[in-house]
Order: C-alpha cells, then structure tokens, then sequence
C-alpha cells in the first residue's frame, strides 16, 4: 500500500471525518428496450401513460423511441436508489400494455434499419435538438448499434470530504479545482483498472446473428440464430459494440480538467470529410446537427465521464467549464440479465469500494504509453477475460489476470472495510468476497453463467433473453405499487405531459437558428 492510500485511509477512519463517507451521492440509469411477446422490438410510440420522455425526472428514451432510460433520483445509500429503480421498473412494467422490458444489453431481434423508430421528443426547440442529434447518430453508426443498451453508475462524494483532503495536502487550488482535478484523478485510475469491472460484471458474451447485419466480424457460430466468443466477457464493449474508429483521435491521454475539456471542445468544432459528405439536411430535412467530428459531447463514447448538472439548453463542457466536475459517471457496466433491475445491490457495493479506492490511491500523471497499455487490457478482457492463463500488461510487464485482480481486490478490501466502519457491518467486504469467488473460478462470472444457460435453451440467445424478460416482468407484475406509490407516478407522467405542451407552446424563434445559436456554445477560454 503506497503511503498516499495509506494516510488517506487513516485520515478518513478518524473520529472527525468518518461520517463523510456516507454524504456523496449514487444514482443509477437503467436502459431496457420495450420488445413484443415474441421477443421483437417494439415499433410503437412511447406509451403516454409513462409521460414525456423529454421532461419526465425517472422515466425517459435513449436513442430509439423503444429504448427506455430509468434514472433514478440520488441518494446517499445505493440501497435506496435500487428501491427507487425498482418502483420504476414497477409502474413500467405495469404500463407498457403485453410488451416486457428486455433484460439483455445486447438488443433482442431487430427489424430493418428503416424501421427502427428514432426517439421523439415534441417539437419545442430543446425536442428537436435532441431528435435531430438522433438522427446524426443513425446517418454516422446505423441503428442497430444505438439498440444496445447499458447501466450508468453515478458516484460523487462529499465536497466536504474533498476539502478535508485538499486541507491535507496543503494544495494551491481552490476548492472547485482541486475537487475537480481530484475526479480527473479517479478517472486515470479508472481507466488503469477498469478491466477488471468488464471481467466481474461483463455478460454479452454473445448475440443475435442478425444484429451484425451482414458487418464483418470474427465471432464464433453458437447456433443459427448467435454468434459469441467461448471466452468474451462484455462483446457489448468491445468493437462490436460502442466503439468508433472516427473518435479514436479525440482523446488523447489527459491529466487535467482543461485538457479534457479542450479536446472534446475541438471535437465538436472540428468538420470531418466523411460526415461532411452527407451533410446536415437532406430534402429540407435535418439529418444531424453538423458535420463535425461530434455532434455534441455526448457522441464520444466513453466508459467514464467527468459530469456536472446541466441546465436546459446548456452544453456539458459549459456546465464543466463553469462549475467544475460534480460527480463521474462509469458507463461501461453491462445489464446483468439475472437481476431484474440489471444490477444487484451487492455489484453497487463493489462498485462503491472500487471508485472509493480509485479517489484515494496515488494516480501518476499518464501518457500515450500508459493510455495504450490500459486500453490493450481492456480490450483483451472484453474479447476473452475467461481465457485460462490470460495475461495483461502492468506497466510494461506482463502479469496474468487473475494474479493482478486477486491483488487489487487486496488493496479494495482496505476500502470496503472503512466503508463498512460506518454501518458496523461487513456489506462492502461480503461484496468483495463474491468478486473473489470469480477470479478464483471464472465460471461463476456473468458471461460464463450466461453461456450456460444458452446452453438450456438450444443455444440460443434470443430464447435466453426472452425467457429472462418474462421472468422479470413476473417478477414486477407479482409486486404491484401501492396506491399512492402509484398515484405518484401518475401525478409525475402528466405533469411531464403538460411541461412538454408549456414548452411547446411557448416557443418563438427559429429552429435552424436555435441549432446554430447552440453549436457556437462553447466557452470562448477551449476554443483555441
């Protein structure tokens, strides 16, 4: 243990820093397609009983109009941000008529790209940004790709915490900066380490045939209807899934919030040849924002993300600039598809004791070298994490899988015991203790749990993921809200309804200059 995690450590065990711990913030977003009882995508509108997927605060859609988005509100015990994801998967389930929540990351059979339904928001000016900001994402990287879906951990802690730490150090910064550069910190360590999430919770280790439509690819036949790699954890992850060779560029390694934010402020400034090829319109129509590299900030695809809260019209690198890093979001989890809500309190408790660790360990400055090595790790892990006597490389040398996880769950433990110090119980520990049992047996991973019951049902990944679908919305359907929980979740559908006609019948003003009023937001300091 290094002497920097080790005073940390020992700072916060202490009488008068303890509680602090237990201030920060978790939030959970869910993903789910809405599927058909046959297991097909479902092609109607957004159900109006859920409200307005443009102001509704829990229940909205990602990319297609059948690919819901569950947010919790935050809370300071993951536990309760679960009980609320669990209302939410209640009322939905409740209100989607004989459609079921599909419980794979990976998406169920999809129809021809034509007909996958682009999400709709309404025609006030912030809708159709986000509509046409789709509609890019569908001319650049096809439909079929924006069908996958995943789960969005939101993690902060205290600013008090922070200050105790920045305090310690006796740093220069005040005390925004040091918060942030702090978060940009965790996020290098992150990216060090994160292989080892994709080994614990990755479980797409296969798919639908048909999703690949016709690309080019290596995976093995499983049946007729899926391919997969005997040991891949997360093919969700890998370049199959959220990658795209046109960002490879954008980021290079950074080691401060300004060069982070200065990248991705070129990106979204930056024309690109092939996107400028299709341009923005196409009869009358708008087809994507712009023609640059990135839409918006939100087209990069990250695993983690420095975040802030951001007000209605305001760009994330805006709301960065100006008030610096709030919390991180880990975007790289996969739906568990054995857990109805698509994670399991213990993973949250793990997952807390990771990036407390990843806060408070010494995180060096990076470099391309550095940057090249982790992303190697990941990607290797992604593809084939299960493979016996996998190796990786820890700065230069290799060093197998399994010996490197066993000795970071080592440093973890020290984490998760001062988390468990608050509540005098062992929750963080006996959540690190089933991440052991995996690296110790990869047959109890989710990927290979997942290749075992394909097996049960002819090897075939949409029977599996079907089958998982009905058994969770059993699972809701047999716990019905109460009826105030339910007249709440009303109240919150119809006051969304009646936000989104306020907006839209309120707005003046042009659209085509409202999209370019809001392509030039960008702090004028990132421009250069």
């Amino acid at each position: 243990m290094n002497n920097l995690f080790a005073h940390r450590l020992s700072l916060l065990a202490g009488d008068a820093h303890r509680h602090l711990l237990t201030k920060g913030y978790r939030g959970i977003e869910r993903e789910t397609l809405r599927v058909t009882p046959t297991g097909h995508l479902a092609l109607d509108a957004h159900p109006v009983s859920l409200g307005s997927a443009l102001t509704h605060p829990q229940i909205t859609t990602d990319y297609s109009e059948s690919l819901l988005e569950f947010i919790t509100p935050t809370e300071h015990d993951v536990a309760d941000a679960l009980a609320q994801l669990d209302k939410i998967h209640r009322f939905s389930n409740a209100n989607i008529g004989d459609e079921l929540l599909w419980s794979q990351s990976m998406p169920c059979v999809l129809p021809a790209e034509t007909e996958i339904p682009i999400a709709w928001y309404g025609t006030s000016h912030i809708g159709m940004i986000k509509h046409v900001y789709r509609r890019g994402l569908a001319v650049r990287y096809g439909k079929a790709m924006q069908c996958i879906a995943g789960l969005h951990y939101n993690y902060s802690l205290s600013e008090d915490l922070w200050r105790v730490l920045k305090a310690d150090t006796d740093s220069p910064l005040d005390d925004k900066d040091f918060q942030s550069e702090s978060y940009i910190a965790l996020i290098r360590n992150f990216h060090r380490y994160s292989w080892l999430l994709m080994y614990l919770f990755g479980a797409s280790p296969a798919l639908s045939t048909q999703f690949l439509r016709g690309r080019p690819h290596q995976l093995d036949k499983l049946s007729d209807d899926t391919l997969y790699l005997p040991y891949a954890t997360s093919l969700r992850m890998s370049d199959l899934g959220y990658q795209n060779t046109a960002q490879s560029g954008i980021m290079p390694p950074y080691n401060d919030l300004d060069s982070y934010m200065r990248s991705l402020s070129r990106a979204v400034r930056q024309p690109y040849p092939d996107y400028e090829a299709i341009g923005t319109r196409r009869n009358g129509e708008w087809i994507q924002l712009n023609t640059n590299l990135l839409q918006i900030e939100n087209e990069f695809y990250a695993t983690i993300r420095p975040k802030r809260v951001i007000n209605s019209g305001e760009r994330p690198v805006e709301a960065l600039c100006a008030r610096g890093v709030q919390y991180i979001e880990v975007r790289c989890l996969d739906i568990d598809p054995f857990e109805p809500l698509g994670i399991s309190l213990a993973t949250s408790r793990f997952l807390d004791a990771f990036l407390l660790f990843c806060a408070l360990a010494d995180s060096p400055p990076t470099d391309e070298k550095a940057s090249l090595e982790a992303t190697g790790n990941f990607a290797r892990t992604v593809k084939e994490g299960r493979r016996p006597g996998l190796m990786l490389q820890r700065d230069g040398q290799a060093i197998s899988l399994q010996e490197w996880g066993l000795t970071l769950l080592d440093r973890i433990q020290a984490t998760a015991t001062l988390l468990d110090s608050q509540c005098d119980d062992r929750r963080h520990s006996d959540a690190l203790l089933l991440q052991k049992e995996k690296l110790l047996d990869a047959d109890k991973t989710p990927s290979a749990k997942v290749l075992a019951r394909l097996a049960q049902h002819g090897n075939s990944f949409t029977a599996f993921g079907l089958q998982q679908s009905r058994d969770h919305a059993a699972y809701f359907a047999a716990r019905p809200l109460s009826a105030q929980e339910e007249a709440e979740f009303v109240r919150m559908s119809q006051a969304s309804l009646n936000e989104q006609t306020q907006m839209e019948q309120q707005q003046s003003g042009d659209f085509d200059a409202f999209v370019a009023a809001y392509n030039l937001r960008t702090p004028s300091r990132l421009c250069g």
